[in-house]
């Protein structure tokens, strides 16, 4: 096994690397989801009229755009996050050896 590898699975710093990217991506994931939550809010509050001018916008086709690759994104994040959890999962018996 190359030095890579024992890396990512001792613990080292392609570990850690991995284990930072992974806490990010999730804060980032939080935070869209929270602000789209925020969006649905306030499309409920606003009239039929403001929305629908709203909805015509290319800033709003640039919303809708980025929330649907941002759903290709999560699957992505998820499968990363299955690797890192197994990752994990093998250093942990070294770390207590």
């Amino acid at each position: 096994m190359g030095a890579e590898g024992e890396g990512a699975r001792g613990g080292g710093l392609a570990y850690e690397q991995a284990r930072l990217a992974y806490t990010i991506i999730q804060s980032l994931l939080e935070h869209t989801r929270v602000t789209q939550d925020l969006v649905a809010l306030m499309a409920q509050v606003i009239d039929a009229e403001t929305q629908e001018a709203l909805t015509g916008t290319p800033y709003w086709a640039a919303y809708m755009d980025s929330r649907r690759a941002l759903e290709r994104t999560r699957q992505d994040v998820e499968k990363f996050a299955e690797v890192w959890t197994r990752l994990a999962e093998e250093a942990e018996p070294r770390a207590g050896s």
